[in-house]
């Protein structure tokens, strides 16, 4: 008897314990976005989404020179993975197909350079935008004598979203906020307080934008804000006061699957 009910535990107990994880992390849902759920799922930005996919080594190489075909390194190691790897695997039957077309060091000029190929011929039926801090990097590093454009910036900005939403008037975007911490050199250097302000502008640009092209907004930089309040460190959740760490960008997968979830599920 006892062999028995040794026996159905150890059979048993795996399984149900599957299921409790399974109710847990991938709550059962209806599908939305009409009767077909968004298939193609684009990430474009810098180096806080690239995370080195397709073997990158931390390089700003572009995406024809990365390897496509290692799907352990496809989505590179950040908040992108976190979310595609939440959607994959809590919905197989739904056959979601992720891009990631970070790239380290990218302005939101870079980004322009690269739409027709990186973001247009994808085809992508939801499109997650989050650029701005290399901008203002690149600003502070050239030592400009003239004031930032802003005002270019926000036009480059809304041109890029008219061109992808005039392939796809349905498509779906996502504007994540761009942030800076105080942590690390960043956080250390003489024009952090500067920096600070030009990042928070262009943050305030793209909610903006966000909110005139009815798309919705994941705002990164009240996240950090809050998170560097209790932090236990200064580097806990941005390492250098620009990249989050993977505690950091764990907070930022949880803050866009929470933010975004209505477009695959209901």
């Amino acid at each position: 008897m006892n062999r028995i009910f040794f026996f159905l535990v150890s059979f048993l107990l795996p399984f149900f314990a599957m299921q409790a994880h399974e109710r847990v992390d991938c709550p059962s849902a209806n599908c939305v976005f009409g009767q077909t759920p968004p298939r193609r799922v684009l990430f474009i930005g810098d180096s806080i989404t690239d995370g080195g996919w397709g073997n990158s080594g931390g390089s700003s190489a572009s995406s024809d020179k990365r390897n496509h075909g290692d799907l352990n390194h496809i989505f590179g190691h950040g908040y992108m993975e976190m979310c595609a790897a939440h959607f994959l695997s809590c919905y197989p039957q739904r056959d979601y197909q992720f891009f990631n077309r970070g790239i380290s060091g990218n302005t939101l000029y870079d980004l322009q350079k690269r739409w027709e190929t990186d973001a247009l011929q994808l085809k992508p039926d939801v499109i997650s935008i989050l650029v701005g801090t290399n901008d203002i990097h690149e600003f502070l590093n050239d030592n400009s004598d003239g004031p930032f454009d802003f005002e270019r910036w926000e036009q480059t900005y809304r041109s890029l979203l008219d061109e992808i939403k005039g392939q796809n008037p349905d498509i779906r975007i996502i504007l994540g906020t761009p942030f800076v911490a105080k942590a690390g050199w960043v956080g250390k250097a003489e024009n952090f307080e500067q920096r600070k302000r030009m990042v928070n502008q262009l943050a305030d640009i793209v909610r903006n934008i966000a909110s005139d092209y009815h798309a919705i907004l994941v705002p990164y930089d009240q996240l950090f804000n809050s998170l560097q309040d209790q932090a236990p460190r200064d580097n806990y959740w941005i390492w250098d006061g620009i990249h989050p760490t993977t505690a950091g960008h764990r907070r930022m997968a949880d803050l866009w699957i929470n933010n975004t979830g209505n477009l695959f599920v209901k």
